[in-house]
């Protein structure tokens, strides 16, 4: 018997019933907020409103000028200089590479141990190889040796000379996104924070909840396999649309020109349905879920659900996790108690409230002194089961903000530990409430910019620290 089916074997089999923290309809977008709406179903977003806006000045040359100052300073980013003021810029450890006939699969196999990485784009004889540790000057010269080899060079960064260079960097032309309904992301300092870090498809964030649309257009692209609990296959498919929501808010497909803009722009979503469609599950199918996440291969879950109970069957999956260095985000729950609700509680797992657009406690979130984070969680635009948009409300959305931000902190830096991410998140917050950690919004609202430049940081000081450590060998 393997450790996976042994854990749950083993466990108190008592099944409670965890409820997913509660959706509340929401108004359609923040200057509209106190607008009437019908309480039995999201506000649905897929119809077109326009807006008039007055132009913006801004400093484009200036602009320029920063952006490409930030460049040189980026760790994964090279430069070198074609006089005194003109440089280019191309990535570390990429390399395009064009074919004059196209390499068999044998080859290629060849070709990513030899450069110690892999292809990650290709489109006909051209190629994009990504090496882990060797620098693209390297990774070049193999290449150009090669007799098949039409030409290889360094992968490139191009900058618009049209407008503003951060702006054009950061800010996604999702439809909602650029309609001002996603409020959330800006006040979390998202914007800045994707000057470092927009996600790695490498790092993958299981959202365990009701399934998700598989056919969303906007989610299609940034799903890997999944695994259906209660229909025991591989079709997590939604039927609720609570799933589906909290994984938009993590990774809908960002800067595609339509609907929203995801937290990261590449991590991938594993769908995992353990919850039915009137939006409830088991702990035996959660935790089942939570295992089948940890053994194929997940680096972040998201459990946007709760009971006040807890749970041996529940526990034993979330030490499992723990112990297989995957971060666990939970929602606190929407009953506006302190009555602690797990896993949030367990020590293991971020424990997340929700915030007004204003910066206070959501009415209905819950607190408590196991409150770790906070996080938006009140009129959430995201995808919606039926290839639909709705915007929801409850600590359900709150969560999935953290751990769209764990999956870019294990991006900047997949060194860390799942201690390690979950102490940047807490530590890098910024303080609402009382001062210090408090009952509503643990260590404060989380904040992506700041997060991530914790986590360059450490990851430049581990390198540092690794260069001195070979030097004395």
């Amino acid at each position: 018997m393997n450790r996976s089916k042994k854990i749950l074997l083993t466990a108190v089999c008592a099944v409670l019933v965890l409820i997913a923290a509660n959706t509340m309809l929401q108004p359609r977008r923040m200057n509209t907020l106190q607008q009437n709406s019908n309480e039995n179903s999201p506000t649905i977003l897929n119809d077109k409103d326009t807006n008039n806006r007055g132009l913006m000045e801004i400093n484009n040359v200036g602009q320029g000028n920063k952006l490409k100052q930030h460049l040189d300073q980026r760790d994964e980013v090279t430069h070198f200089h074609h006089n005194e003021k003109d440089t280019s810029h191309y990535l570390d450890h990429e390399v395009a590479v064009n074919f004059k006939s196209l390499p068999s699969d044998e080859e290629l196999k060849h070709m990513e141990q030899d450069i110690d990485g892999r292809v990650v784009k290709k489109d006909g004889l051209l190629f994009l190889f990504r090496s882990r540790s060797m620098e693209a000057p390297t990774v070049l010269n193999y290449f150009k040796g090669k007799a098949n080899v039409d030409f290889a060079e360094l992968h490139y960064l191009l900058m618009q000379n049209d407008t503003d260079g951060a702006n054009a960097l950061n800010l996604p032309n999702d439809q909602f996104y650029q309609e001002e309904y996603q409020w959330n992301l800006p006040v979390i300092g998202t914007e800045q924070g994707w000057s470092i870090s927009k996600g790695d498809e490498d790092i993958t964030i299981a959202v365990i909840d009701t399934g998700v649309d598989l056919d969303h257009p906007d989610l299609v692209n940034r799903l890997v396999e999944g695994y259906n609990i209660l229909g025991e296959n591989s079709i997590p498919d939604d039927d609720n649309g609570h799933g589906t929501h909290v994984a938009g808010i993590i990774a809908s497909e960002t800067n595609n020109r339509e609907g929203i803009a995801g937290l990261t722009w590449f991590n991938k979503i594993m769908p995992i349905k353990a919850m039915s469609a009137e939006g409830y599950g088991t702990t035996f199918d959660i935790a089942k879920g939570i295992i089948w996440a940890v053994d194929n291969g997940a680096n972040v879950i998201n459990l946007s659900l709760g009971n006040y109970k807890e749970s041996n069957v529940l526990k034993r999956a979330i030490r499992y996790a723990y112990n297989n260095n995957v971060v666990m985000v939970a929602a606190a729950g929407n009953d506006g108690t302190s009555q602690p609700s797990y896993p949030a509680a367990y020590p293991e797992v971020l424990s997340v409230s929700a915030v007004n657009y204003d910066g206070t406690l959501a009415d209905f979130s819950n607190y408590g002194s196991y409150i770790n984070i906070s996080a938006p969680g009140v009129y959430i635009p995201s995808t919606y089961f039926n290839e639909q948009y709705a915007s929801l409300s409850g600590t359900s959305m709150a969560a999935p903000h953290v751990a769209g931000l764990a999956g870019l902190i294990k991006s900047a830096n997949p060194e860390l530990t799942n201690n390690e991410v979950m102490s940047i998140i807490q530590t890098s917050a910024r303080d609402l409430g009382a001062k210090g950690k408090d009952i509503e919004f643990g260590s404060g609202l989380i904040d992506v910019n700041k997060s991530l430049i914790t986590a360059e940081k450490t990851h430049s000081t581990r390198e540092k620290v690794n260069k001195k450590r070979n030097f004395f060998r």
